[in-house]
């Protein structure tokens, strides 16, 4: 057996032996939303519209207990939904959440579940429009094989999203995943020994200790379960990324880079705008050396990475023009909770106050009527319709006068 091949049967008995991730099975759909896993709030997040079409692909690739899986299927009714994973026991729970919750029994579109490595995902057939990779490329021997494996599947104009580990708000978990590995010694792949030796460190080292305010601060809420502990503390295989690396991973995709999923985090001003002249120097920067300078700045809060990539050609529109906004036509985002009300929480739950004029215009917005008949009775100024397009409160679509960027 090769190295790569031990790697990947250690990942698949660790989680065959703590199915991850554990979230309870429901007897109802999961509440809420993801909006990474809705296709049209996804796609109108990395071009700026809605797509042309729902009856689309999507492939969860690594899909573990079927957590994701659930809310891809709830949130995209007319799309074929394909999960792959190594580990037979998440599969077998991944199909049984599903079912039980019924969002299989009320979906439109074939569902299927294969027991494959992301590496083996050239078994499939066919594209797919949307590709779903959640904590699943840092634990493969080779994530670079992994990310070409998925890219040789995306279909044109389709986007991947991913989410892989960042080193830097991970150094404690680092230092605790060798100590336990130490005083594992020849146990060394036992996780349950894993677990119960790293539950004994937390129990018994100073509360002081920096790893154990870290847990505490950080991840004990979710860690009090076994598969949580055992993912984080006694996986056998990870990689942590930073910036640098990072673009390395994406290049090797030959995929184009279309944003992080949290632009938020990624503004210098939050840092240091305070600072006229540091500002102005940080604008001589390339995008990925800014991105380089957030992360040294403010490390404890970068603890992974969630980006998506796109296939060419993305097609991402441009709103600037008068005349292609007014002939557009508004609909209210997918991903919008409180509606209808003018306090709302936005697709990333934060909140939202609408003004009264706002208020009005989305109401409008039924995905029939243009911008220019709703402003004909709403007397919302043009900068106003771009800045909830911006906010993702709405979502639009080319009318007949389109300008593609």
């Amino acid at each position: 057996m090769t190295k790569k091949s031990q790697q990947s049967s250690a990942v698949q008995r660790l989680y065959n032996t703590y199915p991850f991730p554990p979230e309870p099975l429901l007897d109802e759909p999961p509440p809420g939303y993801n909006w990474r896993w809705n296709w049209l709030a996804a796609y109108n997040f990395c071009t700026g519209r809605k797509p042309d079409r729902e009856t689309i692909r999507i492939l969860d690739a690594g899909c573990g207990t079927g957590v994701g899986t659930e809310y891809l299927i709830l949130l995209n009714p007319q799309a074929e939904i394909v999960g792959i994973d190594l580990s037979e026991k998440a599969l077998e729970i991944a199909q049984k959440r599903c079912q039980q919750s019924g969002v299989v029994a009320n979906h439109k579109a074939p569902i299927s579940f294969h027991h494959l490595n992301l590496e083996e995902a050239h078994q499939l057939s066919g594209e797919f429009d949307l590709i779903n990779c959640v904590g699943v490329l840092h634990h493969l021997p080779d994530p670079i094989a992994g990310i070409k494996a998925l890219a040789k599947k995306l279909a044109p104009g389709g986007i991947f999203h991913i989410f892989v580990y960042a080193e830097l708000g991970r150094w404690e978990i680092q230092l605790m995943q060798k100590a336990i590995s130490l005083l594992q010694g020849e146990q060394k792949g036992d996780y349950k020994d894993g677990v119960f030796v790293g539950r004994e460190l937390f129990k018994y080292l100073p509360e002081n200790n920096r790893i154990v305010k870290r847990e505490k601060e950080r991840w004990s809420l979710e860690n009090h379960r076994d598969e949580s502990f055992a993912d984080m503390y006694v996986h056998p295989q990870e990689t942590d990324y930073n910036i640098d690396t990072l673009f390395e991973l994406i290049e090797a995709s030959e995929l184009e880079f279309i944003g992080f999923s949290n632009p938020q985090y990624w503004q210098l001003e939050r840092l240091i705008g305070q600072s006229e002249e540091l500002i102005k120097r940080g604008e001589n920067l390339s995008d990925r050396q800014r991105y380089r300078l957030i992360e040294l700045l403010d490390p404890e809060n970068i603890t992974h990475y969630e980006f998506f990539l796109g296939k060419p050609p993305i097609i991402k529109s441009d709103w600037s023009k008068d005349e292609t906004l007014l002939s557009a036509i508004p609909e209210l985002h997918p991903c919008i909770f409180g509606w209808p009300s003018q306090s709302l929480l936005n697709y990333d739950y934060q909140p939202v106050s609408l003004s009264d004029i706002e208020y009005g215009f989305i109401q409008a917005c039924n995905g029939e009527l243009t911008v220019k008949e709703i402003l004909d009775s709403v007397a919302l100024e043009l900068d106003g319709v771009r800045s909830l397009q911006q906010q993702q409160l709405i979502i639009l679509s080319p009318g007949e006068i389109g300008v593609l960027k």
